[in-house]
């Protein structure tokens, strides 16, 4: 009879509750063979002991014994060779089996035959089953064991002990006689030797789960596992082969297809968490008695093939984790129509985003399991889902299920676990609601976590079974008083009620469950007292998260007492003083977390305690002091962020030598000195960025194979060149050495060496060279920053390749090129900055649609552009006509936790923008050779916060169109050509703030009232027609009404007077008389434009612009 369970799960679920697997070997129906073997076996030896005298010698007892001298040696050596392990073996207590040094009761002189785990052939008396399953034997097997001697074997069962890394031995293959062999779970490495195929007679054969997890090290395939040819060997000669479950075995070598060897009896099949790579074989179908199939957590991919539908004895079917597996419609409806004894069916990350929900009720209403994980579900629940009465685990969560949850839900009575988090636009009706917690009285488990439950109100929890052992309703919008009896629930072992933050209550101090193992409250409004009466109330607690939550009253050193604890989350509370050494008390912690507060001082020396911590957030504290050499004890670290604080001193060498340390985050701190090189491969993460480091780059960092993310930004006395070496680092996602005195030549492979890279910046260093000229197609790039540098040649056009791009920083550098007109064809990029170069020549128009349509910010000034504006840009600038309302910072796509930076003036002043907001927009043209007038189609930009148009020879006048650009905070025209009077409509710009009109031709009063009230003088110097208060010179005609302003709309003055000559010609002569005044003006306006007198003018300006040119300064008007 076939035998099925759960798959284990590796680190342990919070609410995980294994059952053990039955004893591969040992069917029911053999055990009560050996149950009437033993009774015979007792009669028997009552019967021929009786007659004899109470001390017959032992000889005489001797011979009686059914077991044979030389195996009952074999026995005892066999126990010598091991020692019992005080405490039970980590595999078998994690998962609650029972323990018991079953060797024990093995005594010299006594029937082998009837100790504990033996068994005998009653005709000849040999040993032919030995089940010591969890018996705490600890020791090498060595292939000179005893064991080996007791030939006549046929069942074997050794699971559940620790064998201390031993190698499975050859001698295996000797029991010839053997049909049943467990070695699961009991530490054994190394190869299967191929020897173990000899055993033809084998009918179920278990090796699973032979790894290592007393240290924290992460699951790896470096203990036991199978070569290509062995498990051929083995699958060819087995034919008898029913059960094999080779879980947690290393089989990367093996073809899927070489399963198809296995004999076709096979009833089970579990080859969990393998390694097997490739497309499940097509011919399934063929294993038409197999009744559990097993293939979880390998790196299975293709499409599940159609002959699944022909395995019609499945039970149990678990698929999970193969996240390149997917399962089309059809293959999906076939399989759920044919495989009607189906029970358990698991299918977690199995992309089944076609398959529609209502093709769920194909399923067997005889259904007890149901587990579809993160598999990309989309569209409503089906109504009808109370058709499956016998359902008692439901997982459903982390899909994109909406609507709401059908009231059938009520009908499936048989439910124990129901776990529907993670839909975000699933929500939840309370008469919905109330009729679930009312009818589903058998629910142990339930998890609704981010499903809307707004409408619900908290109250209506009092009616959930009191045989709750887990609920967890995080991010559920609820709202209101949380009803104070669920926290006094009997059976109640896990509660998550995080990042609801309109719950409020309070959290008793007294009457708790005592088996509660995890408390969750981050982010409520729920009080908590952390005091004495609540704490000596949580001794089982093991995982405790009260994040951003409502501590009234607090005694921190009191934590130490939770000495079961396995993760700890106190972060952002404001915590103040220094972190209490009693937490150096919690040995079992493995998760710590204390980051945003505002604790001070330097870490305790009793965390050196913590030795198995594999997870330290110590980040945004006032922390200081070297880093303690305490944490040299924390070899089991895997993550450690001690970021935003005030350490000092070096960077202890001794964190760059723990083995399975990943994580390394020690940016913006005042650390000092070199960086050593690291003695591993397995970070993934490093940021050392804003410290005060020093020295090369190690050559170690260029090993680190898996490294994502590499941060050493703003260490300002970092040197050396980059080494080309860093295009090992094939999987890096983020890297940014900018802001510091590296030299040298940018390497050219940069472009091209990780499909991976979306963050590129080594802008404000002292490279030379070229910008790469080869950017591969298909990459990620979407943030680029040679800022700051002294590059030099042009821009390659492989550039384009970058179709992911929003950033483009180029400026301050030495490019010699051309207005990239080919950068319109990047549909996604939003700034663009190529200022401080020596680009040349005109800025034609867009040659596609959309060009530049997102450009948020747009800088080219200081080059040496020339021609007029270009007009046809600012037609297609869509993003700069909108504004954005979403105030976010724009950042990595695919890495949340980078921010894009940017160096721009910013109101006259030149700024590092650390974040830049997605509101911003920017258009600076300034200190070029631009000409011609201002267009008024400058006016559609309506979203600008800032316009630079200074330091070119911009003629005509201010468009009035301006008065449309609502949101600029800064417009500076300075240092141009521009004529006429100064628009009054600017005036109604309210958010401006900075106006530089100075060295213009402009005249008339400056308009006076509202905004205008808010600029000096420096704002229109150098205009020596204008007058007003501003300018200290007072305007003629102060009471008569004022002359209309100069506008676009209106018609401007280069209509009326002729370009370049404007109202200036009829005042000129204006101190001299009034009648000269007037006789000017009627000869100008009769002749049109006299050159004698145009020439005299604008000699004149030409001259004074000049002088202005050249002189500006920052503020009034920016140098060149």
């Amino acid at each position: 009879m076939p035998f099925f369970t759960s798959h284990l799960q590796f680190p342990v679920n919070y609410t995980l509750n294994p059952v053990r697997p039955a004893n591969m070997g040992f069917s029911p129906l053999s055990l009560s063979q050996y149950l009437s073997f033993f009774l015979l076996l007792f009669h028997f030896h009552s019967t021929i002991s009786s007659p004899l005298s109470s001390n017959h010698s032992s000889s005489s007892s001797s011979s009686s014994h059914l077991c044979a001298h030389r195996q009952s040696l074999s026995l005892l050596q066999f126990k010598q060779s091991f020692s019992i392990q005080s405490s039970p073996f980590w595999f078998a207590r994690n998962y609650q089996y029972d323990q018991y040094p079953k060797t024990e009761s093995w005594k010299e002189g006594t029937d082998c035959c009837l100790w504990d785990g033996v068994s005998c052939d009653l005709k000849t008396g040999h040993v032919t089953g030995l089940d010591l399953s969890c018996s705490m034997l600890y020791g090498t097997l060595l292939p000179n064991n005893s064991l080996f001697s007791l030939h006549h074997l046929q069942q074997l069962d050794l699971s559940f002990n620790d064998f201390n890394s031993s190698h499975i031995s050859s001698r295996f293959g000797q029991f010839s006689n053997l049909t049943h062999l467990n070695l699961s779970g009991s530490d054994l490495a190394g190869q299967v030797p191929s020897e173990i195929s000899h055993l033809s007679k084998m009918v179920s054969l278990d090796l699973s789960w032979n790894y290592d997890l007393v240290s924290v090290e992460p699951i790896s395939f470096d203990k036991l596992s199978f070569d290509k040819l062995s498990f051929d060997k083995l699958a060819r000669n087995l034919t008898k082969l029913r059960e094999l479950d080779l879980s947690g075995v290393n089989m990367s070598l093996v073809v899927p297809d070489s399963l198809m060897n296995l004999s076709s009896s096979l009833s089970s099949l579990k080859l969990i968490e393998c390694g097997l790579q490739g497309k499940l074989p097509s011919s399934m179908g063929k294993f038409k008695h197999l009744q559990c199939l097993d293939l979880g957590g390998n790196n299975l991919s293709g499409p599940i093939p159609y002959d699944f539908d022909q395995l019609t004895e499945l039970v149990s079917l678990d698929l999970f984790d193969n996240d390149y597996l997917s399962l089309e419609p059809i293959s999906f409806d076939k399989l759920v129509r044919n495989l009607t004894k189906l029970r358990e069916l698991d299918l977690t990350w199995v992309n089944m985003s076609l398959v529609v929900p209502d093709s769920l009720m194909n399923l067997s209403s005889s259904l007890s399991s149901l587990i579809f994980y993160s598999c990309g579900l989309q569209g409503k629940l089906p109504s009808s889902m109370g058709k499956f009465k016998h359902l008692q685990y439901l997982d459903l969560r982390w899909n994109n299920i909406t609507g709401s949850i059908p009231y059938g839900f009520e009908q499936l009575s048989e439910l124990v676990s129901l776990d529907l988090s993670g839909n975000f636009y699933l929500s939840l009706e309370p008469i919905s609601f109330d009729k679930i917690v009312q009818n589903l009285t058998k629910l142990r488990h339930l998890a609704l976590d981010y499903v809307n439950m707004s409408l619900v109100a908290p109250n209506s929890l009092t009616n959930l079974s009191s045989s709750l052992s887990s609920l967890s309703l995080g991010g559920c919008r609820l709202q209101g008083k949380f009803p104070g009896n669920i926290f006094l629930l009997p059976n109640l072992e896990s509660l998550d009620l995080s990042y609801n933050e309109g719950l409020t209550g309070s959290f008793p101090s007294s009457n708790l469950s005592n088996v509660l193992s995890l408390l969750g409250l981050s982010n409520t409004r729920i009080s908590v007292y952390l005091e004495k009466d609540l704490i000596s109330n949580l001794k089982s607690l093991e995982y405790m998260s009260l994040r951003n939550c409502n501590i009234i009253r607090l005694d921190l050193p009191l934590l130490g007492n939770l000495t079961q604890l396995i993760s700890l989350d106190l972060s952002s509370n404001n915590f103040s003083g220094q972190i209490p050494s009693s937490l150096g008390n919690l040995v079992q912690l493995r998760i710590l977390c204390l980051y945003s507060n505002e604790f001070i001082g330097q870490l305790p020396d009793s965390f050196g305690s913590l030795v198995n911590l594999s997870y330290l957030d110590l980040s945004n504290n006032q922390l200081g002091g070297p880093i303690h050499s305490q944490l040299n004890t924390l070899s089991n670290l895997e993550n450690l962020s001690l970021y935003g604080n005030l350490f000092d001193g070096t960077i202890p060498s001794f964190l760059f030598a723990l083995r399975y340390l990943y994580y390394l985050g020690l940016h913006n701190n005042n650390l000092i000195g070199n960086i050593s090189e690291l003695q591993h491969d397995s970070l993934e993460y490093l940021d050392l960025s804003n410290n005060h480091l020093h020295g090369p780059i190690p050559s170690s960092i260029f090993k680190q194979e898996n490294l994502r993310v590499l941060i050493l930004a703003s260490n300002s006395k970092l040197t050396g060149e980059i080494s080309s070496s860093i295009c090992k680092l094939r999987f890096l996602e983020v890297l940014d050495l900018s802001n510091n005195s590296f030299s040298g030549s940018t390497p050219l492979c940069l472009g091209n060496f990780s499909s991976m890279l979306s963050v590129l910046h080594l802008g404000m260093n002292n490279l030379q060279g070229t910008i790469p000229s080869t950017f591969s197609k298909d990459n990620s790039l979407e943030y680029l920053n040679f800022n700051g540098n002294e590059l030099e040649g042009k821009i390659s056009r492989s550039i384009i390749n970058c179709t992911m791009l929003q950033v483009l920083d180029l400026g301050n550098n030495k490019i010699e090129d051309t207005f990239p007109c080919f950068l319109e064809t990047l549909s996604k990029l939003q700034i663009l900055v190529l200022k401080s170069n020596k680009f040349q020549g005109f800025v034609k128009g867009p040659t596609a649609n959309n060009s530049f349509s997102k450009l948020r910010i747009l800088d080219i000034s200081d080059n040496n552009f020339s021609g007029p504006l270009p007009t046809g840009y600012f037609n297609s600038l869509e993003a700069m006509m909108a504004s954005d309302q979403n105030m976010i910072y724009m950042g990595a796509t695919n890495y949340t936790g980078y921010v894009y930076s940017i160096e721009m003036t910013w109101k006259g002043v030149e700024i590092e923008f650390t974040k830049i907001r997605s509101t911003i927009r920017v258009l600076d043209l300034s200190n070029n050779n631009f000409t011609g007038e201002i267009p008024k189609v400058i006016g559609m930009l309506k979203a600008l916060q800032q316009l630079n148009l200074s330091h070119n020879s911009l003629t005509g006048h201010i468009q009035s169109s301006l008065e449309n650009l609502t949101n600029l905070e800064s417009l500076d025209l300075s240092s141009n050509l521009l004529t006429g009077r100064i628009p009054t409509q600017l005036g109604g710009l309210t958010f401006l703030a900075i106006l530089n009109l100075s060295h213009n031709q402009l005249e008339g009063p400056i308009p006076s009232g509202e905004q205008f009230n808010t600029f000096d003088a420096s704002s229109f110097e150098g205009n020596l027609g204008l007058c007003g208060s501003q300018v200290l010179k007072k305007c003629y005609g102060d009471e008569a009404p004022s002359l209309p302003p100069s506008s676009f709309d209106e018609g401007d003055d280069s209509t009326l007077f002729g370009e370049g000559f404007g109202w200036k010609a009829v005042t000129v002569g204006y101190g001299c008389g009034f009648v000269f005044g007037v006789a000017t003006g009627y000869v100008v306006f009769r002749t049109k434009k006299p050159s004698w007198f145009l020439r005299m003018v604008e000699d004149k300006w030409n001259l004074q612009s000049k002088k202005t040119k050249k002189n500006a300064g920052r503020y009034g008007a920016r140098r060149n």
